[in-house]
């Protein structure tokens, strides 16, 4: 076989398997969206779930998805970034080194139910917080951050050493070096992994279940004290995120409108993912082009 033909097979080859993975995510993200879609029911987005698991609404669960999200992020970017820089710059090669990374990839492996488990003995539990937002958020963090960390590790190992060393060449502190070279230049592949982190955060249900619970305590939206019991910025309140509502429609209601509710909710679930990424990457960008001063 001439290195020609070979070519030619091997480029048909990743061609057909480039094709295969976007037609079964357009046939899997057309599927759920045409389901759900075509019977929307009214006022869907607005009104409260009716019963514990059943139908109504998704009003509650859509703003507990995105507040776990907010608290997730919050405590999850800052350690995995953290530790992804430690990683790169400041761990010294050797078996101490090693141990961590082998922690950091039997972390990134155990199953989400595992999580659950340790997460309603700690945070339920231990603390005594009961099902909690703060208690699911801590749970979800404890998955994503091996993926923090990993991201940001490898997105600084693959910024050009010539860019490192000439601002050491300058006199510039190594810290100040990460901040103002490396970080900035690691911007879009650190994006990427906190993209990665988030969907994992709209689609968890085994870990929530255990921390968060499967109910939604009442809240009154025009309170935003979080202080207040009733707040739905309240981080220590029971709360069902939008996935949980789905599992719990399917396999705990009794109503007739059980698949149309499921159908709707996966639909607005799959379309704010699509959404959070778009603008996750569009504030990436735009945080690249500032932090580098390009234009």
């Amino acid at each position: 076989m001439n290195s020609k033909l070979s070519d030619r097979i091997a480029t048909g080859v990743f061609v057909a398997i480039a094709v295969i993975i976007v037609a079964l995510l357009f046939s899997l993200l057309g599927y759920i969206l045409f389901k759900g879609l075509s019977v929307f029911p009214e006022n869907f987005l607005t009104k409260p779930s009716s019963t514990y698991g059943s139908g109504g609404g998704i009003r509650d669960q859509l703003f507990n998805s995105f507040y776990m999200l907010v608290l997730t992020m919050i405590i999850t970017i800052p350690l995995g970034v953290g530790g992804g820089i430690y990683m790169a710059e400041y761990a010294r090669p050797g078996r101490l080194t090693d141990i961590v990374r082998t922690c950091i990839e039997v972390l990134a492996s155990l199953p989400s139910i595992v999580i659950g488990v340790f997460g309603l003995l700690v945070f339920v539990q231990l603390t005594g917080w009961g099902y909690t937002l703060i208690g699911g958020a801590l749970a979800v963090s404890i998955f994503n951050l091996p993926v923090m960390v990993r991201v940001t590790e490898d997105a600084i190992r693959n910024v050009p050493g010539d860019q490192k060393q000439a601002s050491l060449a300058l006199g510039v502190t190594k810290w100040h070096t990460i901040k103002t070279v490396l970080v900035p230049a690691a911007i879009p592949s650190i994006i990427t992994g906190a993209i990665l982190a988030a969907g994992r955060v709209f689609g968890e249900a085994a870990a929530l279940l255990f921390t968060a619970g499967q109910v939604t305590s009442r809240v009154d939206y025009g309170n935003w004290n979080p202080f207040s019991d009733n707040s739905p910025l309240n981080p220590f309140r029971t709360a069902e995120t939008l996935s949980v509502h789905i599992w719990a429609v399917e396999t705990q209601s009794t109503l007739q409108n059980t698949e149309i509710v499921a159908g709707a909710a996966a639909a607005v679930l799959v379309i704010c993912v699509l959404i959070f990424n778009l603008l996750a990457r569009l504030l990436g960008s735009v945080i690249y082009k500032k932090l580098t001063a390009t234009k």
